[in-house]
């Protein structure tokens, strides 16, 4: 991927949205881009489970789960699960864990930070809903862009 988002925000000014700064780089590709699916939870972790055990035909998962940091909604074995099943991106509104091994995967991974205490599972949470986080509002079907500079989001493909 050769993209870069500066020049995307350069070239694409008033149709593009920044997200403020916050997320860190987890996952062994800080650069990947896709449509997005996005999540509603508040510290349940049993919609991500589901979705990156579907096919995510080269889409990016957006997790809002209102910047908790007492428990982790995405860890190895997810992380490996969203790889395997063709996902180009993790984003979370929060936090995960296992971060050592998900450095080593070939998948964008970004979070607010890492905890080793894991979420919930009750199957709380809302799929495929606006969600709003660090400046920016997310909305399934639209793109991600993502790099080591940060994050643009925009109702079409840029390309």
């Amino acid at each position: 991927m050769n993209f870069k988002t500066a020049d995307l925000s350069d070239e694409n000014k008033g149709r593009v949205q920044a997200v403020l700064p916050g997320l860190r780089n987890f996952g062994g590709n800080a650069r990947f881009y896709g449509e997005m699916v996005t999540i509603k939870s508040s510290g349940d972790f049993s919609l991500v489970r589901d979705q990156v055990r579907t096919s995510g035909g080269g889409r990016v998962l957006v997790v809002d789960n209102n910047a908790l940091m007492d428990g982790a909604i995405l860890g190895d074995l997810l992380a490996a699960a969203a790889r395997d099943n063709a996902w180009q991106g993790v984003v979370i509104n929060g936090c995960i864990r296992d971060s050592a091994d998900i450095a080593l995967m070939t998948i964008g991974v970004k979070a607010l930070a890492t905890t080793p205490t894991r979420g919930s599972s009750e199957g709380k949470g809302e799929l495929n809903v606006e969600v709003e986080f660090l400046g920016a509002v997310f909305r399934p079907g639209e793109y991600l862009y993502s790099d080591e500079d940060g994050i643009l989001l925009c109702a079409e493909a840029l390309f």
